[in-house]
């Protein structure tokens, strides 16, 4: 519990941190700080067309964030089965964080640790995952301190899981697999 409050610190002070999620581990900021956004795209070499996705503890967090049609709501998640939805953006949403997409990439966690970090801070969290843009992520508490603990403010300790890889990817309007869940 203590690291979640120093990781929550870290962040309502504009940080980066590493964190567990379900498959792999993340690096994350608050979605609304760009200093920290960039910051990220930069110690990943990643293309900011790309957008970056956006974790919560529960759908309620991501109020503001998206705009769902009327009446529709995202399905609750699959502990072993994660899934990251395609979903039309809210009025929260930066440029930074859609990238060239008229869209946002969501997901319910449902890593204790990513849920608790969520609620901590009382919002979304930026997830992208641990690595250098094309390399291999991070898999391992090891691997993920050896590349990134120099690089990012803090480092929650924690294991990834309960999936076994990378989320399944899923347009929200027609329910189209983008990526399929490794298996």
């Amino acid at each position: 519990m203590i690291s979640v409050l120093h990781a929550t610190d870290v962040l309502l002070r504009g940080g980066v941190i590493a964190y567990p999620t379900e498959g792999v581990f993340g690096l994350g900021c608050l979605p609304d700080d760009e200093s920290a956004l960039q910051r990220i795209l930069a110690i990943k070499r990643r293309d900011a067309s790309k957008g970056l996705i956006l974790i919560a503890a529960d759908a309620m967090q991501f109020d503001g964030w998206i705009d769902l049609p009327t009446g529709e709501f995202l399905p609750e998640p699959h502990p072993a089965r994660p899934t990251t939805w395609i979903v039309p953006p809210g009025p929260l949403v930066t440029p930074t964080l859609r990238g060239d997409h008229e869209s946002l990439a969501v997901r319910i966690t449902t890593n204790p640790t990513a849920r608790m970090l969520c609620e901590a801070v009382g919002s979304p969290l930026v997830s992208t995952s641990a690595n250098l843009s094309g390399k291999p992520t991070a898999r391992n508490r090891f691997v993920l301190q050896r590349q990134f603990a120099n690089v990012v403010d803090y480092v929650v300790p924690g294991d990834c899981g309960p999936a076994s890889g990378p989320s399944e990817i899923r347009d929200f309007i027609s329910g189209r697999v983008l990526r399929a869940r490794a298996s």
